[in-house]
This record gives C-alpha cells, sequence and structure tokens, in this order.
C-alpha cells in the first residue's frame, strides 16, 4: 500500500514545477491586465460590482484555456513558459482590442453595466478556446 502511495507520488516534483509556473503566469496576467484598464478591478469587485467580476472572471478563464493547452502540450517546463506567454500576449491584445472596438468599456464596467462586462468575458473566453486549440506544435 505505501509502496503504491509512493509510486503515484513520484510525479509530484513535476506537477509542482507546472502548477507553480500557471499559477506565476497567472499572477503576471492578473497585473498586466489590471495595469492596462483604467478602472481598478479588485476595488470594484470589494464594493460588489459585478460588471468588473464578470469581466475579470472571464479573463481569467479566457487565459487559463490556452495555460492548460501550454502546460498539456508542453515538451519541458521551458516550452511550456514561451507559450504561455504568447497565451498572454493575445489574451491582452484581446482586451486592447476590444477597448477599441467598444467606445467608454472601462467607464461601462466601472459603473456596473454587465453587457459590456458579458461582452469582454465572451470574447475572452472565445478567444482562450481559439488560442488553446492552436497549440498544436505539430
Amino acid at each position: 500500500m505505501l509502496e503504491s502511495a509512493g509510486t503515484s507520488l513520484q510525479g509530484l516534483p513535476t506537477f509542482l514545477a507546472y502548477f507553480g509556473l500557471a499559477i506565476g503566469l497567472m499572477l503576471v496576467y492578473l497585473y498586466l491586465y489590471t495595469l492596462l484598464t483604467p478602472q481598478h478591478e479588485f476595488v470594484l469587485i470589494r464594493l460588489n460590482n459585478h460588471a468588473a467580476a464578470t469581466a475579470l472572471g472571464g479573463s481569467l478563464i479566457g487565459f487559463a484555456l490556452p495555460l492548460h493547452a501550454a502546460i498539456t502540450n508542453a515538451i519541458g517546463l521551458v516550452d511550456c513558459a514561451l507559450w504561455g506567454l504568447v497565451a498572454l500576449v493575445i489574451q491582452v491584445l484581446t482586451f486592447v482590442v476590444l477597448r477599441l472596438v467598444l467606445a467608454g468599456l472601462p467607464d461601462r464596467i466601472a459603473r456596473g453595466e454587465q453587457a459590456a462586462a458579458s461582452l469582454v468575458a465572451s470574447v475572452s473566453i472565445t478567444v482562450g478556446l481559439l488560442n488553446a486549440a492552436a497549440m498544436t506544435y505539430y
């Protein structure tokens, strides 16, 4: 019994390395995303602004999807980090493009306009899915 537990946990160091990398990339993404947005998402969320929570949450899911693909398909930690950075850039650019397409987007989210936030979340998740699907490496 103890032997099988030891065998099962042989992958723990690799798990911790990839999970740590993913958390690190997620924190970098959050930092860059909130840096690029003029509204202060975490302040708005503390004030119960559902639009800010929806937009930020959808954006995080949109980034996690290609990050999952990077982890799944990576041939090593460095490869995973590089593709994670590709995903990060694409997801940040998604919000930048949305700001150009939808006038006053940050202000609309800050005012709690759920429609604008739902669009940000939906587009972020959609681009994240496409981003993940494109990471085939073949």
